[in-house]
């Protein structure tokens, strides 16, 4: 589809040319501040994936200091450590509560990790033998799971991000090469029947005063040859009207000679 036909299907009339301009107009500001959003959210998702990048790194080392410290506790405390510690444990010490961030309208989920200090006031684990060993698990462990939950947080604020910026870009796109250009061809449409239709006007206009001024002329015309015709006209015999008419204002004029 050619740029000239693409357009609304339209009365061209001046306010629906009013309306296509108002339309423009939202469609630019719409534009300009969807642009606005979009480099926003791009500069977001970058951030969020240098984060990533380094958060990964670091939970490589910190998974294999974990498990080197599991590897600890089990060759001190030995191997049945773990079923003691499924059976201490009550409540979890560690939750994980989920929250939303606005950035730029998208809403991004984040996770937040509390530490519950009571649950592992009363823990005895590893009292006969491999305490240590095992206080130093568990604090690994930890770290390593505050590292998964900020790695999770990142990786869910990055796919949200990602289908937020690319719906936003389809709609930029929409109204840069689709809604504008559209409204565009519309108002250049509406213009051009506009002026084709004030020429019109103006042509009609002309030939109107070009029709009346020859009417007065031929009725001027008309007029004169009538008068001109009545004037030749005999009264009499060898009288004409314009000769009677100058008889009668002799006529009417006083007479010095005459007393009453």
């Amino acid at each position: 589809m050619s740029g000239q036909t693409q357009r609304l299907t339209v009365v061209p009339t001046v306010t629906m040319l009013g309306v296509m301009k108002a339309r423009l107009i939202g469609a630019t500001r719409g534009h300009a501040l969807l642009k606005k959003k979009s480099d926003a959210l791009t500069v977001q998702f970058r951030q969020i994936l240098k984060k990533i990048v380094s958060t990964k790194e670091s939970m490589g080392d910190i998974m294999k200091t974990s498990s080197f410290a599991l590897t600890e506790a089990k060759y001190v405390a030995g191997d049945n450590i773990k079923h003691v510690v499924l059976e201490n444990v009550r409540e979890a010490s560690l939750r994980v509560r989920s929250r939303q961030e606005n950035v730029a309208g998208v809403k991004l989920p984040k996770f937040e990790y509390t530490a519950d200090v009571d649950a592992t006031k009363g823990d005895l684990t590893g009292l006969a033998r491999g305490g240590q060993q095992v206080q130093q698990c568990r604090a690994a462990y930890i770290k390593a799971i505050e590292v998964l939950v900020e790695l999770a947080s990142l990786q869910t604020s990055f796919l949200t991000l990602d289908e937020a910026i690319k719906t936003t870009n389809r709609r930029v796109n929409a109204l840069e090469n689709v809604v504008k250009p559209r409204l565009e061809n519309t108002i250049s449409y509406i213009k051009g029947e506009l002026d084709e239709l004030e020429r019109e006007d103006f042509f009609r206009l002309k030939k109107i005063q070009g029709y009346k001024k020859r009417e007065i002329e031929r009725q001027m015309l008309f007029n004169k040859e009538n008068n001109n015709l009545v004037e030749n006209i005999p009264l009499h015999k060898g009288r004409s009207y314009s000769s009677s008419q100058n008889l009668l204002s002799a006529a009417s004029q006083k007479d010095k000679d005459i007393i009453f």
